[in-house]
């Protein structure tokens, strides 16, 4: 039976990241990450050379990494309605290859869409009232209410078998509220803080910087992030995101005082997603 994890709220020198913890849920408090025990004896990691880290790269899951750039909504469901019938055709077996253990599919919104999730969040005439603004207005299967999608706003939608990372479907989550984290600190921006339910996400006081609505089915996950680089905030004044009253929106941009890119933040972020889920990432156009 597939469930849903509701959406509910919620030149820089780039520090190590600390290893994403799969027996803790630290980032759904706002607590820094413990990092995973290691192997190793203490101090013993002196010892080690580059054949022991082919070793431990070998042994991570391998996701597939595809940057569709600045691309149609419509054209990234697809992409991942495509992984997910793989990914669920090979459940049960080896699949893939290897340790491989899905996508990563990231880019930014071409047009203005709103979206809604599993619990609605939109009304009739809410959806006509917006698409008279010049938006997409699409229902998708993640959880959550209603929200913004559009040009300035990095999606990260990972396609993934749970299991081979060892991961339930909220610890999935906290590692994605993790990774937003960690880039809005690779930013200078302190602040970011992920909170409990029904806040998702990741926020900087009461602005939230980063949506998050996922869906699980089978131990395969899709949908995932929303995190607002440059994006045009006005659009969110027309719904209430995440159905929740009182609280506003943000981006790295307005924080920072300075335009960021969607191509600006990919770097980092990949660093902190790489780092957090302990995966090793293969670009689409590299051999198999």
């Amino acid at each position: 039976m597939d469930e849903a994890y509701p959406e509910l709220g919620r030149g820089i020198t780039q520090p190590p990241l600390p290893p994403f913890d799969t027996n803790l849920g630290a980032a759904a408090q706002g607590a820094p990450l413990r990092p995973r025990p290691s192997s190793h004896a203490p101090g013993s990691s002196r010892g080690r050379g580059p054949a022991d880290t082919a070793v431990d790269a070998m042994q991570q899951p391998a996701l597939r990494l595809v940057r569709l750039g600045r691309v149609p909504y419509t054209e990234l469901l697809g992409l991942q309605d495509r992984w997910l019938r793989r990914l669920q055709t090979e459940l049960g077996t080896e699949g893939l290859s290897g340790t491989e253990a899905g996508a990563l599919l990231l880019c930014e919104p071409a047009g203005p869409v709103y979206t809604t999730g599993l619990r609605g969040g939109l009304t009739p005439e809410e959806t006509a009232r917006l698409q008279a603004l010049g938006a997409e207005v699409r229902v998708t299967g993640r959880g959550g209410l209603a929200t913004f999608h559009g040009p300035g706003q990095l999606l990260c939608h990972p396609v993934l078998d749970l299991r081979r990372f060892g991961l339930r479907l909220r610890k999935h989550v906290a590692a994605l509220e993790a990774c937003a984290v960690r880039l809005c600190e690779l930013q200078g921006l302190q602040g970011a803080r992920a909170r409990p339910p029904p806040y998702t996400g990741v926020w900087l006081d009461e602005r939230k910087i980063c949506a998050i609505g996922v869906r699980c089915g089978r131990h395969i996950t899709s949908h995932g992030l929303a995190l607002n680089c440059s994006t045009d905030l006005t659009w969110f004044e027309h719904i209430v995101p995440c159905g929740l009253v009182g609280t506003g929106v943000t981006s790295l941009s307005k924080e920072l005082q300075t335009h960021i890119t969607v191509d600006e933040i990919m770097p980092p972020f990949l660093v902190a997603f790489k780092e957090i889920y302990k995966c090793t990432l293969i670009s689409e156009d590299s051999p198999s």
